[in-house]
């Protein structure tokens, strides 16, 4: 009984963590970012969180501000952004105008 309650919490945390390495083999983040031009940097710290930046994107992990802030606070660093996107949903034509609206 006990080796099939080892293999079973074994074989949940392995399915449970799949999808997180899936989405770092990708590149993918919590957060993701695309720059209007291409960062200066291809790391960007804002408020304490990691943002790495490619050719034409940036990502971050979840942090503990919300997402319009997070939003506010990179386009501080890189500039206007074509698009913003947190879990997965992006931010519409006028969330990301205010947000661009406090870019350097």
């Amino acid at each position: 009984m006990s080796r099939f309650v080892s293999l079973a919490i074994a074989l949940a945390s392995t399915t449970l963590l799949l999808p997180a390495t899936a989405a770092s083999a990708q590149g993918g983040g919590y957060y993701n970012a695309t720059p209007v031009t291409a960062p200066a940097k291809p790391n960007v710290i804002t408020n304490g969180m990691m943002w790495k930046c490619g050719e034409t994107a940036c990502t971050a992990a979840k942090g503990s501000a919300r997402d319009t802030i997070v939003c506010e606070l990179v386009v501080k660093r890189v500039g206007q952004l074509s698009t913003f996107t947190a879990n997965g949903a992006a931010f519409d034509a006028d969330a990301l105008a205010k947000c661009n609206s406090r870019a350097k």
